[in-house]
């Protein structure tokens, strides 16, 4: 039997590459070496070069989004880990499979505070669902084999691994190929199943809310589905909006930052809430006052794929431990159970949703028509994406989804997140148009990501709104603290001219008329490019003016 050794770093390439791995984003850094001459003219799989370790862990996470596979990263030690927490933490919160290489001190010289040392399993313990430092590289197949598993199964999560820089030279055993790791199933109980069916036919005012990470398009059609079949309207929790056609006749929106005033009253009414996926955080419960815990008022059915959740804030009265796509597929071909006893609020809430995505429905705003041309302009399978401020307000309003993985936003509020997952969809998916939606403060904690962009010829277009000041902190200070303002103006670079120095398109627009040029401009020219709103800035939220 012919014995095959392999120089360690090159086989953690092979793992990867067997795993599926078509591309790692990260910046190169001198403790791991080996692996970026492994990586040197390899077949099968391209480094993405990154401008910072933060921006690149989250290309990774959009890129775990869009594959449903754990997204890679590699990043140096020391700074470059402590930069790539940024986007271990949207992972971890998001619940979005992933997995971070981090270069590390020479086995020799652990416990010295060698230079840049840092202990990654006290760092990452919190934000990372497995923190591990491979030693010994005969076992490299066996951790990024479970490394794999551990980043899908249950609720997915972020895994962080350690890379001695001396380790990764070793010459190791190959063993035999590894099995390719697939996202585990689990099956709803029977007895589960039955209870829900029951609490179903009981209930006069059932709500659907959908939401979490790792949804499948065959998941996201079986849910339609279900509620179809059923008549129960469906909701989502926040950022979540792509889980369903937005035009679906059961679609009743999506709960936001803020409070939805008919989606928040109608949770009030609801006997029977049906949660498929959500962990039903702060966000989606408006600071976890609707439900209260821990006894809801509704009865619960709490639908997700690791035991230790429900129960965690809110007790459900029955409890269904599933992914979503098992879950959605046993219970999408039901019969109806009680036929067109939920239609008339169904369509009342359907109509609610419709009046609150309107235009009209918000006065004297000149971004709203603005996201509404871009919804209504671009395909129905654009890809939107944006990190937090007040301007995503306006998209999560006035824009609808209708496809799959179309919605990259990060339910941990992370600023920074809109352009670095822009690159990770442009790689995962190049024949879609990808739009990155920022605030100008957000836009400026990532922007030098437009060089990734560039140098890796992708085709996506930034909407930079630009009010000159971190809107959303404006907002609470203006409650809490009126007129004192504090901390939040800033002043901004030329958008355009940096964008165009960066070999961009670029245009600035300062109403519907200019947008529309602008966006017209760019989906021809394809390619990198960036269009300013120069937004009101007595405007703070739809509809809602600082006077």
């Amino acid at each position: 039997m012919t014995v095959t050794t392999r120089r360690a770093a090159d086989h953690l390439v092979d793992l990867l590459v067997a795993q599926g791995t078509r591309q790692v984003f990260g910046v190169p850094g001198e403790s791991y070496l080996a692996v970026l001459d492994a990586l040197h003219q390899r077949d099968g799989i391209d480094f993405i070069t990154c401008r910072q370790e933060g921006g690149a862990a989250m290309a990774a996470d959009a890129h775990g989004r869009m594959t449903g596979r754990p997204g890679v990263c590699m990043v140096t030690r020391g700074p470059g880990a402590t930069n790539a927490s940024a986007g271990v933490h949207v992972a971890f919160q998001d619940s979005i499979p992933m997995i971070l290489f981090i270069g590390q001190v020479a086995r020799d010289m652990v416990e010295r505070e060698a230079f840049q040392e840092i202990d990654y399993r006290r760092m990452f313990g919190q934000m990372a669902k497995w923190v591990t430092q491979i030693d010994d590289a005969s076992r490299m197949q066996e951790y990024i084999s479970r490394a794999f598993r551990v980043a899908q199964s249950g609720r997915p999560g972020p895994v962080v691994i350690a890379l001695p820089e001396d380790m990764l030279y070793d010459e190791v055993q190959v063993p035999p190929a590894p099995r390719f790791v697939e996202a585990p199933r689990y099956q709803p109980a029977p007895e589960a199943l039955e209870a829900l069916k029951t609490a179903i036919a009981g209930a006069e005012r059932p709500l659907i809310m959908a939401g979490g990470g790792n949804w499948t398009e065959a998941g996201i059609a079986a849910l339609e589905r279900f509620a179809e079949v059923q008549g129960i309207p469906v909701t989502v929790s926040l950022r979540s909006q792509a889980l369903m056609n937005n035009d679906h006749p059961s679609y009743a929106g999506h709960f936001a930052v803020g409070k939805v005033p008919y989606l928040s009253d109608a949770l009030e009414d609801t006997d029977l809430l049906i949660a498929i996926g959500p962990r039903l955080g702060e966000m989606t419960t408006n600071g976890y006052t609707n439900p209260k815990p821990p006894v809801p008022s509704q009865t619960l059915a709490h639908v997700f794929p690791e035991p230790e959740e429900p129960g965690r804030v809110y007790e459900p009265e029955i409890t269904l431990i599933s992914d979503t796509e098992s879950f959605c597929n046993a219970v999408a071909d039901w019969a109806p159970i009680a036929p067109d006893r939920f239609a008339e609020r169904r369509k009342a809430l359907r109509s609610a949703y419709e009046a609150f995505n309107a235009t009209s429905s918000v006065n004297d705003d000149m971004l709203a028509p603005l996201y509404k041309h871009l919804s209504d302009t671009v395909p129905h399978d654009a890809i939107m994406t944006n990190g937090a401020g007040n301007y995503a307000a306006w998209l999560h309003r006035f824009h609808r989804y209708r496809t799959p993985r179309s919605q990259l936003a990060p339910t941990s509020g992370s600023m920074g997140y809109g352009l670095p997952a822009a690159i990770g969809a442009a790689v995962a998916a190049p024949e879609r148009e990808v739009y990155a939606l920022a605030g100008d403060g957000c836009f400026m904690m990532t922007c030098q990501e437009l060089a990734t962009a560039v140098h890796h010829d992708l085709r996506l277009t930034v909407i930079v709104v630009n009010n000159a000041r971190y809107g959303t902190i404006r907002v609470h200070q203006e409650r809490e603290f009126p007129g004192r303002v504090s901390g939040t103006e800033m002043i901004n670079p030329d958008f355009v001219a940096f964008a165009q120095s960066f070999g961009a398109g670029a245009a600035r627009a300062t109403d519907l008329a200019s947008f529309a040029q602008a966006l017209d401009a760019a989906r021809a020219r394809g390619g990198v490019n960036l269009i300013e709103i120069v937004q009101d800035r007595d405007l703070l939220a739809p509809g809602k003016r600082l006077g």
